[in-house]
C-alpha cells in the first residue's frame, strides 16, 4: 500500500522532526489565561472519511486531540506514534485526524484510499474526518474555523504550519494548546497536557 516515496519519508521522519524543532514547527502555543470559548465546539459535526456524521458533543467530557494529517508528508510517521498514544491514553484524550492537502499537494488521494492507507500502513484505528481544508481560506472546514479564530475559541488566532499540527481540546470543550509538527504525540509537551 505504501509507495517508495511514502517508505522513504517514513525512514527520514525522525530526522525531519528533529531538525525543525527550533522552527515554527516546532511552536507549543498553550492557553495561559484559561479563557473560555465564545462559540462551543460541541455545537460542529464531525464529518468522517466514511461520510458518517458525529456531533462533536459526543466528545464532551474528553480531551481531543485534533491533528491535520496528509499521507506524503515528512511528518506522516507520526501516524504510528499517534495510533500508539490512542492505544496507551485512549481513555483520556480522543484523537481524530483531519487529512488536508494544504501544504504541498501531500494528500491527493480520496477519502477510502486515505483511509485504507492508514489503517494498512500504520494501524490506525482513531477517527480520519473527511479530507477538507484547515487553512484559513473559504472553504476551511467548521471545526478548523473554530479552532483558528478567536472570535469563536476565545483566544487563538494560530492556523497549522504545516501538517501535523495538533489541537487539544479539554474536557470541557475549551481550546488548551497548538502543538506545531515536529513535536511527537509522545513527547512530554503533549503527554503531560492530556494526563
Amino acid at each position: 500500500m505504501e509507495t517508495i516515496k511514502q517508505k522513504v519519508l517514513k525512514r527520514l521522519y525522525p530526522f525531519i522532526r528533529k531538525a525543525a524543532k527550533n522552527t515554527r514547527n516546532g511552536a507549543v502555543i498553550t492557553n495561559d489565561h484559561n479563557t473560555e470559548p465564545n462559540t462551543s465546539l460541541y455545537d460542529l459535526e464531525l464529518v468522517l472519511s466514511s461520510g458518517e456524521i458525529i456531533d462533536m458533543l459526543t466528545f464532551k467530557g474528553k480531551k481531543m486531540l485534533l491533528v491535520n494529517t496528509a499521507s506524503d508528508c515528512g511528518y506522516t510517521g507520526q501516524y504510528e506514534e499517534l495510533q500508539a498514544l490512542h492505544e496507551t491514553a485512549g481513555e483520556k484524550v480522543a484523537i481524530i485526524a483531519f487529512p488536508a492537502n494544504d501544504f504541498g499537494m501531500q494528500e491527493r488521494k480520496d477519502d477510502a484510499t486515505i483511509q485504507a492507507f492508514c489503517q494498512v500502513s500504520y494501524g490506525v484505528t482513531f477517527p480520519i474526518a473527511k479530507k477538507g481544508v484547515v487553512r484559513k481560506k473559504a472553504e476551511q472546514q467548521p471545526i478548523y474555523c473554530w479552532l483558528t479564530d478567536k472570535s469563536q475559541n476565545g483566544w487563538n488566532n494560530h492556523a497549522p504550519d504545516w501538517n501535523f499540527g495538533k489541537y487539544l481540546i479539554n474536557e470541557e470543550g475549551s481550546l488548551t494548546h497548538y502543538f506545531g509538527p515536529s513535536i511527537s504525540p509522545m513527547e512530554d509537551e503533549i503527554r503531560l497536557a492530556i494526563a
